[in-house]
Formats: structure tokens, sequence, C-alpha cells
């Protein structure tokens, strides 16, 4: 286990900063990449998003103070990025941002990346109809299995919030798969 303190204090130092960046990044691509496919849906989308993620967290690593876990304000910055990137490409096809989930749900087959199968692509589709907050608590509790400690920090929000979101998420995605 790596040492969190240690590693944020390389990379606020300017002698082992890129190194330091190249284990962060080996650390945590992967899990990062997941947290925003989920979100974006598309491969390609995710590639881009985890990039101008990775960017946005070397350029701001200086201001990060330690009051979170390094990796909850990744994530956030993952978080905010995905949903940027969402809204951004809603207005340029001046659509919603729930139709634009669901046009990313419909690419979904086409996805070369996708190895899923009808039932995952049913539970896809179930996800993208619910409100943007309910998608992300449940993306990140059922696919991820953050913590609600952490998922507080994440998203700025309270862990009861956060349990009442996932439970009406997945009563709604139950629904969902029961009538579809």
């Amino acid at each position: 286990m790596i040492d969190e303190s240690k590693l944020l204090e390389q990379l606020q130092s300017n002698q082992n900063k890129e190194a330091a960046f190249r284990e962060l990044m080996t650390l945590y691509k992967e899990r990062l990449y997941w947290h925003i496919r989920h979100i974006v849906k598309s491969h390609d989308d995710s590639d881009d998003v985890l990039q101008n993620t990775f960017i946005k967290v070397y350029k701001n690593i200086q201001s990060f103070k330690g009051e979170s876990k390094l990796y909850s304000w990744m994530y956030r910055i993952a978080t905010n990025e995905s949903l940027t990137f969402i809204k951004k490409r809603a207005k340029q096809s001046q659509i919603s941002n729930q139709e634009m989930q669901q046009l990313a749900i419909d690419n979904l087959k086409a996805d070369v990346y996708f190895e899923g199968d009808d039932i995952q692509y049913k539970l896809q589709e179930a996800i993208a109809k619910l409100p943007e907050k309910q998608q992300l608590v449940f993306n990140m509790k059922y696919f991820q299995d953050i913590k609600y400690k952490d998922m507080s920090l994440i998203l700025e929000t309270s862990e009861g919030a956060l349990k009442a979101s996932y439970h009406i998420a997945t009563k709604k995605i139950q629904d969902y798969l029961t009538n579809h």
C-alpha cells in the first residue's frame, strides 16, 4: 500500500513531481477509467475524460490541501469532468443531458469495447434513466463498491442522502428491469 502523504509530498515538490505523477497515474488510472466509463459510457470518450482528469490533477496538485484523501479529490475531479463532458456534448447536439445519456446507451451495442450481454445492456439502460445524482451513487456503490463515507467526500453530500439515493436508484432499476 502506498503512503499517500509521501506521494503527495513528492507530487508537490519540483524534483520528484514527474516520477510521482507517473506512479499516481499507475495507481489510479484503471479505477478512474471505470468510474468515468460508468458515467460517459463510451470507451473513447472515457479515455478523453480520463486524460482531462489527469491534466487537471497535474495542474492543480499544488493547491490540494489534504483535507480529503487524494483519491477522493481525484474522483471528484473525474466526476466533474465526466458531467461537464456530457453537458458539453448535449449542448453541442442541442439535446438534453438525459437524451445524451440515452444516445450513449444506444451506441453501447456498437462499442467494440462493451463486452456485456443483453442483461448488462438492460442494466445500463435502466441506470441511464435515473436522475444524475442517483446514477452517480448507484455506479459508485454497485460497480466500484465505494464506501458511503468516501462517496460523501467525492460528491460533497451526506452519507444519509447517499444511502437514500442508492436505495431509490436500486428500486427504480429493479422496477425497470422487471417491466422491460
